[in-house]
């Protein structure tokens, strides 16, 4: 077959083909790894010698005679073990394929055979350049290209006759110098796109375990909301009161509570009872609510039977802790079954709902002062409510009013005293249980997207 640029260009392809192939081999073994993180064993490095200086010779053999040089691709596979494993790898491979390269003779003998070592060497240097890492695609690739150049200049350098030489560099320089080349981009390619998998993968790794951290986090988070909880509700004589918290997620800002501690009571036949709803979701509402929770317990003992003075003092509390901007509503009141009455502060809260008995109207405790945690020098007023037998007081939050459904409906309060009306001959729990399953009922496929909590007292 006559000799040209493309013929010769399209042999020297095939060969790059198969060295590809086995250098996508060695990229995928166990081995690699060690190479990509910059330190590989002696092992690993008279493996890599092995394969690339196998690779040179390979490149040698089947080469492209013409006037007694060989067009080849030899110095890509210590080209490739330089820039892979450093500069005694690369020398290392380089001399297996000058030696090879030697053992045939020519004109172009020892500037071949130079090329290649030097080629091992150069790629080495440049891996440590690159702090022990492969240097990337254009690196790799513009210097291949100088690489092959630098070897016809050599073949001009040190090959005789000259004339001859000229002949041989001009015909064989661009096919050699472009297929080692796409050679030494092909690789570089499957190189980058390993280390892109790592870094995916390390990623993928970093962010799991960030995951579950938090998720082991958020349990431990919603352990400790839950004990904030009552597990059981402290019932007064001539009362039945049940309440019920579900979180749109696993730690929220809604609570409830009944006062006093078991420690502090607050006179026989009172209770305090409590329902608030902190500013934002997840754990710094959590936070906020244990903080806020506990504010009000002590200040709800201290002034006993003065629910707008212990409401007054915890919010100086809370709005001189309160950094981030964040605010709770809040509905406290003190329920006396000697007097039948409820006395209670509205701190900003959804207007609790008051049901008669005895004329069947319903009326909403409005509030009777702002938010806690907005100024701290926020005043609060008390009122007060009868509690006659069969009545009932329903505390929530707007999880329930503000509970919307796939036609972005909200529950609203209409369709709340609707349901307390339905269920008022029940008992409190079960008054819970229709309310809560009135809100899914309506809200449909829609998520949750805020924390319910639900109180109801019932006058016996």
């Amino acid at each position: 077959m006559e000799f040209t640029i493309l013929s010769s260009l399209l042999v020297l392809i095939q060969l790059i083909g198969v060295i590809i192939v086995v250098a996508y081999l060695l990229t995928r073994s166990r081995i690699f790894l060690e190479v990509l993180d910059g330190h590989p064993a002696v092992k690993t490095q008279v493996i890599l010698i092995l394969v690339f200086g196998a690779l040179s010779v390979y490149g040698t053999l089947s080469g492209v005679e013409f006037m007694g040089a060989i067009v080849n691709v030899r110095d890509l596979g210590p080209m490739l073990a330089g820039l892979l494993g450093g500069p005694w790898v690369g020398l290392g491979a380089g001399l297996i394929g000058a030696a090879y390269r030697l053992s045939l003779g020519g004109f172009t003998v020892y500037s071949c055979s130079l090329a290649t070592v030097l080629a091992g060497l150069f790629g080495g240097v440049i891996w440590l350049a690159r702090g022990r890492r492969f240097a990337g695609i254009t690196i790799a690739v513009l210097f291949a290209i100088l690489m092959e150049g630098f070897h016809m200049l050599l073949a001009l350098a040190l090959c005789r006759p000259f004339d001859q030489a000229v002949t041989v560099v001009s015909t064989v320089a661009l096919p050699m110098i472009l297929a080692n080349a796409a050679g030494m981009f092909v690789f570089a390619f499957i190189i980058e796109n390993l280390q892109n998998e790592r870094k995916m993968q390390a990623e993928r790794d970093t962010l799991l375990r960030e995951m579950e951290r938090k998720n082991t986090e958020l349990a431990i988070a919603a352990e400790i909301q839950q004990s904030f909880l009552p597990d059981t509700i402290t019932q007064i004589e001539g009362y039945d009161i049940a309440a019920r918290s579900v979180m749109a997620k696993e730690v929220g800002g809604d609570f409830f509570d009944v006062i006093p501690l078991e420690v502090v009571p607050l006179g026989t036949g009172k209770l305090g009872i409590m329902i608030a709803d902190v500013s934002g979701k997840g754990i710094p509402a959590a936070l906020f609510m244990a903080l806020s929770r506990i504010v009000v317990r002590v200040n709800a003992t201290w002034y006993a039977g003065k629910p707008a003075a212990a409401i007054r003092d915890a919010n100086t509390i809370i709005s001189h802790d309160s950094k981030s901007g964040m605010f709770v509503t809040l509905f406290y009141g003190l329920l006396d079954s000697t007097s039948r009455t409820f006395t209670y502060v509205n701190a900003g809260h959804n207007p609790p709902i008051h049901y008669s008995a005895a004329d069947g109207t319903m009326s909403e405790l409005e509030a009777t002062g702002i938010a806690m945690g907005v100024m701290d020098d926020a005043q609060y007023t008390q009122d007060t409510v009868q509690m006659a037998k069969g009545d009932l007081l329903i505390l929530y939050t707007d999880g329930i009013t503000e509970a919307e459904n796939t036609q972005l409906e909200m529950f609203d309060v209409e369709r709340l005293k609707k349901v307390i009306l339905t269920s008022r001959e029940l008992p409190s729990g079960d008054i819970i249980q229709k309310i809560l399953n009135a809100v899914r009922t309506f809200t449909g496929n829609q998520p949750q997207s805020d924390d319910i909590t639900l109180m109801v007292i019932r006058s016996l």
